[in-house]
């Protein structure tokens, strides 16, 4: 398949677009700078620019860009920068879809589990409604963005994706070195549920998403076994042959990361794969001793 991916230099699109090139699918990149080649096409989210003639003969979209929101801070400048970079790119991008003469089959545009906002132990299904806050906000409008790739005959499937187990990014990373001194330990009271996946699970689920034509709409991207972040880190320090021994206070998590403390580190979001389990995907790593074990090799 020839199969478009925004976002490709990321933690994830990196991962993403040598899967898809192991399974001998064509990769055609939208990139923020001049085209090194013909597996590239230029964009500009943040200026509306991006040429339609280019994207004809693509069979899927899978689309990852925006800014990092674990990147500093949630300041008014960079929950607008958050914001736009999402909202903005992707109605840019459904926009020169629609367009097409022969617009892609699918349309896999992610979103997160922060849609859900912190609601402590209630077990979550896709059909569960949105939370409150910056990210619950956030997802809502960035899945509503997709909704006018629909009326073009374009299958659309949101991933909301968990923490996404890598070591070379994302939060795990961010975890490891205060672990691997032997400082690690659980955040607040630990008792919040941390809905997790692995990357290879993760690669997996989007192209199950191309390919299964029951998909469509919201689809927790997340592993079956959440976890809480003192089973979370427990697990952590036992791979790492560490002790688990301290603790980040709520009011030191706010103290260092602001409103994004609340929302990122210490909101509960127990979420379930409904309708992945349902379609039949086969979890490679349901297990979160197993995943994160995976992840180090």
């Amino acid at each position: 398949m020839n199969i478009l991916v925004t976002g490709s230099t990321g933690l994830i699109g990196s991962e993403l677009c040598a899967f898809l090139a192991a399974n001998k699918h064509r990769i055609v990149r939208l990139v923020r700078k001049a085209p090194a080649g013909s597996d590239e096409i230029a964009w500009d989210p943040s200026s509306g620019k991006l040429g339609t003639g280019s994207l004809e003969g693509i069979d899927a979209v899978i689309h990852l860009a925006g800014e990092s929101i674990a990147g500093g801070r949630w300041t008014a400048e960079r929950k607008r920068r958050i914001r736009e970079s999402r909202i903005n790119g992707t109605r840019l991008l459904v926009q020169a879809l629609g367009r097409l003469s022969n617009p892609p089959k699918s349309l896999v545009s992610v979103s997160a589990v922060g849609y859900y906002g912190d609601r402590g132990e209630e077990l979550l299904v896709e059909d569960s409604g949105p939370g409150t806050g910056f990210l619950a906000d956030l997802c809502r409008e960035w899945e509503k963005a997709t909704e006018p790739a629909t009326a073009h005959g374009i299958r659309v499937v949101i991933p909301r994706l968990g923490m996404v187990l890598s070591p070379k990014g994302g939060a795990l990373a961010a975890m490891l070195p205060a672990f691997r001194c032997g400082i690690g330990g659980r955040i607040g009271s630990g008792r919040q549920y941390m809905s997790w996946i692995a990357m290879d699970d993760l690669l997996g689920v989007f192209l199950h998403a191309i390919h299964c034509e029951l998909l469509r709409g919201p689809v927790n991207a997340v592993s079956p076994n959440p976890a809480t972040n003192r089973e979370f880190s427990k697990t952590l320090g036992r791979i790492l042959s560490r002790p688990v021994l301290f603790a980040m206070p709520s009011f030191a998590a706010r103290a260092v990361f602001g409103e994004m403390a609340d929302e990122a580190l210490l909101a509960s979001a127990r979420v379930s794969p409904a309708r992945l389990r349902d379609s039949g995907y086969p979890f490679k790593f349901p297990e979160l001793e197993s995943a994160l074990r995976h992840s180090f090799q």
